[in-house]
């Protein structure tokens, strides 16, 4: 299973998701539904985005569980 940590990072950036949204260029829609791990896909380009507004990595963001 994989888990969404973008949560987590927000909360270490003390970013808003508002603020992501902005930065990102994602509608708080689509970003509040990857943030609650509803999302399906993420499209790489929208990963890259997300990293570079955090400055963090994909592995920041996601996690393999069993």
């Amino acid at each position: 299973m994989i888990v969404v940590n973008l949560d987590v990072m927000m909360a270490k950036r003390k970013m808003s998701l508002n603020e992501l949204s902005e930065k990102v260029g994602i509608t708080l829609a689509n970003l509040s539904i990857l943030k609650n791990g509803k999302a399906k896909a993420v499209r790489l380009s929208t990963l890259d985005a997300i990293c570079r507004a955090l400055d963090c990595t994909p592995g920041d963001i996601l996690e393999y569980r069993e």
